[in-house]
């Protein structure tokens, strides 16, 4: 399990990127930004550019490209062409190229079709990224995945290699969702884990009657039970990073405050293995 120099992330997903955030986050050493072509209705980038263009070469900045906008609405592709044009645009936009392009929940085009049609559909998106890379509109690539399991029937082996794998983390992830990432990220030869949206998109309720605070050594009562969700995240399933979204400058320092504390991994594979019986009984 990973338990070194943890990252957060600032995410911008449902964020109104405004340049107060970015500013204290810098500001609280936070120096990575994760954000999404879709994001704030397909005008992220932009917005990024035009409110803090100074400060975007400070960040370490991720962005994910596969939904696109149509007459409709949205739509989801993996077609390389579409791809390297997504990528370009971004950096166009951002006026920098991005340290980091995701594929962006593979898993929308993947279901519902063979293996075979899978295989050759997510190997000839990532052949896409991987020129990107090579060609230097970005440094590394990756998949970002809400979903991982429609991968579990496709051969991922023989695909290159991501350098980056962003699932979700936490204590709300299924065990199912914490398998299917443990043996993708091996088979595939994955260089990072990163994790994403540790509350579930809940920061009330469930942490009012969940307490994981027992999770951290040793027992940090001086931190919230917030914070010990958070800080666990990184070992659910063990990742380098966790990107959580946030325009609440305080609660961007309470988790960064968080960072400091000491997971006990002998109590998370405890509760595996109790989510691991709970599924077989």
């Amino acid at each position: 399990m990973h338990g070194a120099d943890p990252r957060l992330v600032l995410g911008l997903h449902r964020s109104r990127h405004h340049r107060d955030i970015l500013t204290a986050a810098l500001d609280l050493g936070v120096t990575a930004l994760d954000t999404a072509a879709p994001y704030l209705g397909f005008r992220s980038h932009a917005v990024l550019a035009e409110a803090a263009a100074d400060l975007l070469p400070k960040f370490t900045l991720s962005t994910k490209v596969g939904f696109f906008p149509n007459a409709g609405g949205t739509e989801h592709s993996l077609d390389p062409v579409r791809l390297r044009l997504g990528i370009e645009r971004a950096a166009r936009e951002l006026g920098r190229e991005p340290d980091t392009v995701l594929l962006h929940n593979p898993e929308r085009s993947l279901a519902g079709i063979s293996p075979a049609d899978g295989h050759a559909l997510l190997g000839s998106a990532c052949s896409a990224l991987v020129d990107a890379a090579r060609e230097g509109l970005c440094r590394a690539w990756g998949v970002a995945s809400w979903d991982p399991r429609p991968f579990g029937v496709i051969r991922v082996d023989d695909l290159p290699s991501p350098d980056v794998l962003m699932v979700r983390a936490g204590f709300l992830v299924g065990i199912d969702l914490l398998d299917v990432t443990a043996v993708l990220r091996e088979v595939w030869k994955v260089g990072e884990t990163w994790g994403m949206s540790p509350f579930g998109g809940r920061h009330g309720k469930v942490w009012e009657e969940f307490d994981p605070r027992p999770f951290l050594r040793p027992h940090h009562g001086d931190l919230s039970r917030a914070q010990a969700a958070f800080r666990t995240s990184f070992h659910l399933p063990s990742a380098a990073a966790v990107a959580v979204g946030t325009d609440d400058p305080a609660h961007l320092a309470e988790l960064a405050q968080a960072l400091t504390a000491q997971v006990d991994t002998a109590a998370v594979s405890q509760y595996l293995r109790a989510l691991q019986a709970h599924r077989q009984s």
